[in-house]
Formats: structure tokens, C-alpha cells, sequence
């Protein structure tokens, strides 16, 4: 009753319809229940569900294209030629930029960490370290250090900062006591907005500060946190971060990413690669010797967006935009602090929790450890129509607010239970 109550109540309870949700007859599994019941989906950590309007959208692009032919570049509700265009209004909104200026809707998230990257990252001889943290996605670690193989930076030339011993949370006056330990050593931070295994936030605020009153450059991968927790990026004076937009935007498998370029570096950017999207779009069709520079971050696009990722990309952005971060965050609260306290109650003893309980330190995921074999657990809750992941031996369980909803966090709750009493 009370989660149906909290339901009730909830402002954005109308979003949930605006998704298509899988349901258990329709999820390559052999599912126990009415095959047209909505699973229970806590997966928009990895893959957000896709809105009613993206099959829109990439419809009218399919008719443009066969109803007009290359006129499908400069008209229609998402002209080809300038797809990305609608959405960055929205999309620097959602992470804190000064105005659009300082974002680009382009490429796939390591895509955008290679062009970033090599852009801020100029080792010399006492300058040539590259921090990262030692549990970094796959990704980022594989691009890292292809980057330092490029420019001859040897292997030990990179910083892994990891948790104290029997801990698992990385805390932010270790990473200070580092940056401030190597500052002189250090040529380019590159850290997770929140960590993709134990879900944690780490402090961007704090930490980017610190790099930039020491003149240290810093990037940020934020592919769990836009469209998770709150940014701030030109406040804070990050000078570039990457995301991809397939798990908390709802993209799309694959979709467009994106990428932030601070104002301050606008007028004199560091040196980086250029295609003919990136000279400015007034002049572009001049067809030029001499690139003419976009200002911003558009300096950094190489060619014309896709605008069938474009297309499915605006469909959730508008969703976002109609209801602001602000409410998502406030019932992202609220729902991951019911998934903890449900857990703690009913699951004591059963369950232990690697995410911070501080809600200011996570965001919509919480990472969960068991005493019974967990690959046959999440085996059973699929069965059952439960939809979340392993990485290792921790389950990742991420109730987003955009779609989610309290009852199904009770609902969760209880077959997890019900599983973890028949495991024992």
C-alpha cells in the first residue's frame, strides 16, 4: 500500500507510458507468468528502454529520405544535414554547460575520449602521467593506454587510484592526496562521473576544482551519470567530458554520444584532429583550402551526424526536457533510497550493499553482493521477468525514474527474496 501509495503521488508517474517496456513472454527466456505482463526492468543502467516516439521519428526520416532524396538534408523535423542540432540545447542543459556552445552530439563514447584525449593530453619529459582509477570501464583503460603507446609514454607512466585495503569505495581525500603527491608529474586526469561496477559518485565538484587550480587538465567519462545525477561542468571548470547515451538517455543500442569543451579553451584550443564538419557550417559547403574553425565544441565533430541515431536520441531528450533533471534527480532519491531501505529490512543478512548509502554519493544504481552463487540467481529472477546484470559477482540494479516505479521496487524486493530463501 505504501509503495502504490508513493506511486499515487508521484508527479512523473505519466512518463512510464511515454516507454515501451519488454514484457515476460517477450524476453528470450523462459518465463514464469502472464506473457503480457511488463517485466520488471532495472537494466537503464546498461540499456534504457526505448520512448513511443523514436518509431516516430525514424519514420519520418525513412519517408524524407524516399519522399525527397538529398532534399531530406535541410528539412523536415530533424534535418539530415543538422540532426544533432535540436538536441544540444537539451543535452547541455542536462550537463551543466554554460549554452550549447560547449557540447556536440557526435561519434560513440570512446570515439569522443580518443579525440578529447588527444587533444589535452601533451606529455613532455616531467609532465607525462596520465590518472586514471584501477576498476576504470574496460574502455577507457584500452584507450588510455593506447594513447600513451601513440605518443611512446611508457606503461608506468599510469596512475591507477584504487580503494583502501577491504574497501571498495574510492574516497576523496585519497585522490586529492595523490593529485597533490604527483602534481608535477601529472599531464591529464581522466576519471568516471559515477563508477560503473559499485555505482558510486565520485566528488566532480572537489576533484575538478583541485585539477584546475593547479593547472592540471581533467576529463570526465560520464556514461553512468548524464541523465543520472546532477552536473555542473562549466561551474565546475571541467575542461572536456564524453558520455554515451544509450543507458540513462535512452537512445538507443549503439546511439549517438556525446561530448563537452569548456568555454575557456573556446578562443584558443588545444591542437586536435578536424574533418569537414568540423569547419564552421556557414562555410562548410564552400568547399575551402583552408579549414575555417568551428568555436566550440563543434570544432571537434570529423563529419555529418547519423540522423537515425540523431532521431531516436531527441525523442528521449525531449522527455528530459519536459520535466527537468531537477525532478528526475529528487525522484531518484526517493526510489533508489526505497530499493535500500526495502533491502536492508527484508534482506538482512542475505544481501550486502557496495554502493554509498550517502544519496549524494551514488545515483540511480545500487550494487549488490550475495552469499549464494549469483549467476544462477540472476537466472531465476530473469525467469521470473526481474531484468538487471552481473558484473562479476556484483548484481548492478538501477530502478531509473524516468520510467520506473515504487511498486516495482517492492515487487523486486520480494522475488529477490523469495530466490535467495529457496537458495538457501
Amino acid at each position: 500500500e505504501f509503495a502504490a501509495l508513493l506511486d499515487e503521488s508521484d508527479p512523473l508517474k505519466d512518463l512510464k507510458q511515454e516507454f515501451i517496456h519488454p514484457k515476460l513472454g517477450t524476453i528470450p527466456r523462459e518465463t514464469i507468468g502472464d506473457p503480457e505482463k511488463d517485466c520488471i526492468y532495472f537494466l537503464g543502467n546498461s540499456l534504457g528502454l526505448k520512448p513511443r516516439t523514436a518509431d516516430r521519428y525514424m519514420g519520418e526520416l525513412l519517408e524524407d529520405w524516399g519522399n525527397k532524396g538529398i532534399f531530406m538534408h535541410t528539412s523536415g523535423r530533424i534535418p539530415a544535414a543538422y540532426a544533432d542540432q535540436p538536441s544540444k540545447p537539451i543535452i547541455a542543459r542536462i550537463v551543466g554547460a554554460a549554452d550549447p556552445s560547449e557540447v556536440v552530439i557526435m561519434n560513440g563514447l570512446t570515439v569522443n575520449l580518443h579525440l578529447l584525449m588527444l587533444a589535452f593530453y601533451k606529455p613532455n619529459q616531467t609532465r607525462n602521467k596520465i590518472v586514471i582509477e584501477d576498476h576504470a570501464f574496460p574502455s577507457d583503460r584500452y584507450a588510455v593506454r593506447s594513447l600513451m603507446r601513440l605518443l611512446n609514454v611508457e606503461d608506468d607512466r599510469l596512475i591507477l587510484l584504487r580503494p583502501r585495503e577491504n574497501e571498495h569505495i574510492l574516497r576523496t581525500e585519497d585522490i586529492i592526496n595523490v593529485l597533490t603527491k604527483e602534481k608535477e608529474n601529472i599531464a591529464l586526469i581522466m576519471l568516471p562521473g559515477v563508477q560503473y561496477y559499485t555505482g558510486q559518485k565520485l566528488d566532480m565538484k572537489t576533484i575538478t576544482r583541485f585539477a584546475v587550480e593547479h593547472n592540471l587538465p581533467i576529463g570526465w567519462d560520464l556514461a553512468h551519470a548524464v541523465g543520472n545525477v546532477p552536473l555542473k561542468l562549466h561551474d565546475w571548470g571541467a575542461d572536456f567530458a564524453v558520455w554515451c547515451s544509450y543507458k540513462y538517455l535512452n537512445s538507443g543500442a549503439g546511439g549517438i554520444s556525446g561530448a563537452f569543451f569548456h568555454k575557456k579553451h573556446h578562443l584558443n584550443p588545444p591542437s586536435h584532429l578536424s574533418g569537414w564538419w568540423s569547419n564552421k557550417q556557414g562555410t562548410r559547403f564552400e568547399m575551402r583550402e583552408i579549414l575555417d574553425d568551428s568555436v566550440g565544441a563543434e570544432a571537434f565533430r570529423l563529419c555529418n551526424p547519423p540522423p537515425w541515431l540523431a532521431a531516436i536520441h531527441h525523442a528521449s531528450l525531449e522527455l528530459f526536457d519536459k520535466v527537468g533533471m531537477d525532478s528526475l534527480v529528487k525522484k531518484q532519491f526517493l526510489l533508489t533510497g526505497y530499493l535500500e531501505y526495502l533491502i536492508i529490512k527484508k534482506l538482512a543478512g542475505m544481501v550486502d550493499i557496495l554502493t554509498p548509502s550517502n544519496p549524494e554519493e551514488r545515483g540511480c544504481q545500487l550494487s549488490l553482493t550475495f552469499s549464494v552463487e549469483a549467476t544462477s540467481l540472476l537466472g531465476r529472477l530473469e525467469c521470473r521477468g526481474v531484468v538487471c546484470d552481473l558484473r562479476g559477482r556484483v548484481m548492478r540494479v538501477a530502478p531509473v525514474p524516468i520510467y520506473n516505479t515504487f511498486t516495482e521496487v517492492l515487487s523486486f524486493v520480494n522475488i529477490l527474496r523469495e530466490e535467495l530463501e529457496n537458495s538457501a
